[in-house]
């Protein structure tokens, strides 16, 4: 027997005390050997953050210690990025009184802004332990490792924020809720990273560094960075040739991908959301927990007789239609509203072509406004207009992409290289979250019960966010190799030097990042499994496989080549002076003023 309950309320608008008071009902029922379950949006467990998470982050710590060597150094860098994650999360929560937030919206931000705030504290006190490692005073060191790390952070958590925020084009609501939630967060971590860290590094001093950095070495081994980028340039060939024909391979699912909002047959097994909808499905049929809604109306009551009559005759023999339930009618009977039940599920393909062909009927009837709703008309329309703005969005990201680093280059195939690079992480990811989470391959390994097709919002967020950390590992790697060419090494020792001096941050930053996204796959709700999956997937590939591998192969086929700039485009941009070039060359020539004042004229 299927009982169906309507509230008053919307659903957000639901008390605690009404929900526990509807979860108790039938209890007679129960006690009578009967079995009760309660189904039905106002049941769906929201999302919650708990001690899971916490792995990510403890495995985050961890990574900073073998980094830097030091508890300072790794406790500081924590502290910060959980201060700025702190700060953007109060703030969030602080809004939610005026802005209405999805259940996914706060757990994207933390998601996020743990992220980017540790890489980001990460870069800056790398720099900044190298300058004093140089001899520069602590001050002077603080100072110059803002002027660099920190101008580079500016641009990367700018860009995420601006990929992030663009979802606001797409016009779907609780999407721009997400994107603005997370880039408010993301630019708080920014903020703290640029202005409390170089204040605790100024406290902290030399603790920074590790214990033994003072103690002589009678022979040093080059750095891990050195030796892989010249074993990549030796084998470049074939790496680019593996890496290019691998990445297109596990891409290759991403083309029958499937997207569509979830639905409770992909709810966590146990869940009362889900118990509910099984029972339904085997005593009633699939098409019963996606039941849709036609809406007639009219200027009488007459007439909305007439049409509803009319539009159920259409409706005859539709594909893949179980039944029309008889009208309920408004009080002055110019409204009513019909149950139109499918054959399939909700996710269903064939529900999909049902809406569409019902809605090409019902339009048919002439002197009447009619119209189909329902959550599984939504999820669809939704859907719809997701994959619709998915390529214009890409498009968008990467000539972004394109024009930033054309900017931060002063380069044509730098930038090009990047995006094509950025094209293989996404669609790798997308590959390979498509091949788990819809076709439930190895799905055991990531705790999910039921495959599916994908959270219709996954692939345009995923682009936006992926876009915004691959730029950052690319300013970071590519920007010393820029630094070197310029001041006269030749291209291949200049991408030797560039890898050699970032490979060692950008994989503890590739790490850190990775754990905390994958920290959130330990989550029972399928959503939140699937964006972390994806993300901490895209993170590792991005900066393993396509910006420490890829690029340096790519950047010693290419040679001088690669920082070509027309001279006309050269004088149209401006200049970023991102590793703070200016910056240098202006405190080498005041270094160099009491020098010159006081030598002896010949």
């Amino acid at each position: 027997m299927l009982v169906q309950v309507q509230f008053r309320e919307r659903d957000d608008a639901i008390t605690d005390a009404q929900r526990d008071a509807y979860a108790h009902t039938g209890a007679a029922a129960e006690r009578a050997g009967l079995r009760v379950e309660h189904g039905g949006e106002v049941m769906h467990n929201q999302p919650e953050i708990g001690g899971t998470e916490g792995i990510g982050v403890l495995v985050a710590l961890a990574v900073l210690v073998v980094t830097l060597g030091s508890l300072v150094a790794a406790g500081m860098t924590m502290l910060t990025a959980l201060i700025g994650v702190g700060a953007g999360m109060a703030g969030l929560f602080a809004l939610s009184g005026v802005v209405g937030l999805t259940s996914t919206a706060p757990i994207l931000a933390l998601m996020l802004g743990l992220a980017v705030g540790i890489d980001y504290s990460l870069f800056i006190t790398s720099r900044y332990r190298q300058h004093v490692r140089d001899g520069l005073a602590l001050d002077d060191a603080a100072g110059r490792a803002l002027g660099t790390a920190g101008s580079a952070v500016l641009f990367a958590g700018g860009t995420v924020v601006i990929a992030l925020a663009g979802l606001a084009l797409v016009g779907i609501p609780f999407l721009t809720v997400m994107g603005l939630a997370a880039a408010g967060t993301v630019a708080v971590a920014v903020l703290v990273a640029v202005t409390l860290l170089p204040a605790l590094l100024g406290f902290a001093g030399r603790r920074v560094l590790p214990r033994r950095a003072g103690r002589p070495r009678r022979q040093r081994r080059e750095p891990g960075g050195f030796r892989w980028a010249r074993r990549v340039i030796r084998l470049r060939v074939p790496l680019l040739l593996v890496g290019v024909l691998g990445l297109g391979a596990l891409a290759l699912p991403a083309l029958d991908m499937r997207l569509a909002l979830p639905d409770a047959s992909t709810a966590p097994v146990g869940s009362p959301t889900r118990d509910a909808n099984d029972l339904i499905t085997e005593g009633f049929g699939p098409g019963f927990t996606g039941r849709l809604a036609l809406v007639v109306s009219t200027d009488s009551a007459a007439a909305t007789t007439a049409a509803v009559a009319e539009a159920s005759d259409r409706l005859a023999g539709t594909p893949d239609l179980l039944a029309v339930t008889p009208p309920n009618l408004s009080g002055d009977g110019r409204t009513a509203l019909l149950g139109v039940l499918p054959k399939t599920g909700p996710t269903d393909p064939a529900t999909e072509t049902l809406v569409h062909e019902v809605r090409d009927r019902a339009r048919s009837v002439a002197g009447a406004d009619i119209a189909l709703t329902g959550q599984t008309a939504v999820g669809i329309d939704v859907s719809s207009k997701l994959s619709s703005a998915l390529p214009t969005y890409l498009l968008l990201v990467v000539g972004l992409s394109v024009l930033l680093l054309a900017v931060v280059f002063r380069s044509i195939l730098v930038p090009v290289k990047a995006a094509l690079g950025f094209l293989l992480t996404v669609g790798a990811t997308f590959g390979l979250t498509t091949l788990v989470f819809q076709e439930g391959h190895l799905a055991g390994l990531v705790g999910l019960d039921t495959p599916g097709p994908l959270v219709s919002f996954l692939p345009i967020l995923l682009i936006g966010i992926l876009f915004g950390l691959a730029m950052d590992y690319e300013v970071f790697l590519v920007s010393r190799m820029r630094e070197d060419f310029v001041h006269g090494d030749p291209p291949t020792r200049a991408t030797v030097n560039g890898m050699g001096h970032g490979a060692r941050v950008v994989t503890a930053a590739a790490l850190i990042m990775t754990a905390v996204f994958a920290g959130f796959v330990l989550l029972d709700d399928p959503v939140i499994k699937s964006m972390g999956f994806a993300l901490a997937i895209g993170v590792a590939i991005d900066a393993f496989v396509v910006r420490m591998t890829l690029v340096p192969a790519v950047m010693s086929l290419l040679g001088r080549a690669a920082w070509w700039l027309p001279r006309w485009l050269d004088r149209a941009l401006p200049d970023v002076d991102l590793e703070g070039a200016n910056l240098r060359r202006h405190l080498d020539e005041t270094a160099a003023e009491p020098e010159l004042a006081g030598a002896t004229p010949r």
